[in-house]
Order: C-alpha cells, then structure tokens, then sequence
C-alpha cells in the first residue's frame, strides 16, 4: 500500500524551522515527518523536540556529528517506514503545497521518479543569485548529455521516490551531490522520471543560504562520477 515520509534534514535553522514544518504537517499528506538534525549549535534542536512532542506523526533525531545534509537524509532513510519518501529542505525556499500534486503523479506511478522542477512551468519564482540560476543550468545541461536523458533541474529538493528504490541504491553522498547520486543511480534503474513545476523562493546567504561556488565544483564533479561508476 502507498504511503508517504518526509525527512526533514536542517542545521541550525533556528529561524526558519517551526514555520517551515508547521506547514508541511498542514498538507496532511504524509504517514510520518523525520526531522534530522546534523548536529545544530542553535536552539534548533529545542524546536524540533518541540514540534515532536505535540505532533504523534512527527519523530525528531540528532546526529552526534555534523557531517552535511547528504548524511542526515541517509541517517533519515533508516527511519522510514513508508513505501515512498520526499526530502524537504527547512529553510522556506520550498512550498510544501507542491507537494500534492508530486505525491499524486507517484500515487499513479510508484515505480518513478517524481521530480519537482524549479525551472519549468509558468510560475513566478524568486530566485536571488544569478551565478546559481546559470550554475545549476550548465551543470544540468552537462547531466543531461552525459545520461542521455532530458532533466531540467538536477539539484531539486523535491524528488518522490520509493523506499525498495532506496535500499537497492546503497547512497553515500554526504553533502550536497546527494540529489546528483539519487538521480544518477535511477537513471541506471532505467525506470521513468517524470517532472512537474514547482515554486521556489530563494533565501540569500545573509539568511542562512548554505551552498556555495566550491559545492558547485563538487557537484559537477560527482555527476562525472556517478556517470561512469
């Protein structure tokens, strides 16, 4: 039988957090809501063990060592329980709202990759740097060609995809080249990817933006590896 998990990795997001999962346990669409934190130094913590205790569908899990979200959303896939997952990012550049229509497109195909994309569909976005619009196109481009498909965002959050998928995947990125190995490794499984649009609203850097030139670097380099390993 279908069911949904969210994992929800974050490191100190103590001003974004409470809001952010607040609205995703208002979309009722999920079995259980995994907060992972990677370690945080704030009082996101003290939030999350919060949110825990009043919501009987959300559990809440530290990590003993801050390694990048990579290895928070793999610590979360041990704790799923559900046939499929969805990782949302706690920093409100995401609407959990999308999220609907994502799980309906899997509901009607499990056995796919349902891939939220920033970039297709008439919707206004927000996006604050430019450098990581045309970074994450060139790069995209890249995989495209390499892989011999056609995906139009590869560093998406928003990817539905089922938990067999998962177990059969033996996934190890620790930082952000996750997204670059979960789509590489299924696209290996020769199963199909279905996109639909997505909202997106930026933060910036001085907001707790975490990615940066030297990740980009590190992406493309992965979507190299993960293509011919």
């Amino acid at each position: 039988m279908y069911s949904l998990s969210a994992i929800v990795p974050f490191y100190n997001e103590e001003k974004f957090l409470y809001e952010s999962v607040t609205k995703l346990i208002e979309t009722n669409l999920f079995q259980e809501i995994i907060l992972i934190d990677d370690n945080s130094s704030d009082q996101s913590s003290k939030i999350a063990e919060d949110i825990a205790e009043k919501y009987n569908d959300v559990t809440y899990y530290k990590k003993e060592k801050n390694e990048g979200k990579g290895s928070a959303v793999i610590f979360g896939y041990k704790k799923v329980s559900s046939s499929h997952i969805i990782v949302h990012d706690a920093d409100l550049e995401y609407n959990p709202a999308d999220i609907k229509k994502l799980k309906q497109l899997s509901i009607d195909n499990p056995d796919s990759l349902i891939l939220g994309s920033r970039t297709i569909g008439n919707i206004k976005r927000n996006k604050q740097y430019k450098h990581l619009v045309i970074g994450n196109k060139l790069i995209t481009r890249f995989f495209s060609i390499l892989n011999n498909i056609k995906i139009s965002d590869i560093s998406t959050c928003y990817m539905i995809y089922s938990k067999k998928f998962i177990d059969n995947a033996s996934i190890e990125e620790k930082q952000f080249g996750i997204e670059i190995e979960i789509l590489s490794k299924f696209v290996k499984s020769k199963e199909k990817i279905i996109e639909s649009p997505i909202h997106y609203s930026g933060r910036s850097y001085l907001e707790g933006k975490k990615i940066t030139y030297k990740d980009g670097i590190e992406i493309f380099l992965k979507v190299i590896k993960y293509r011919f390993l």
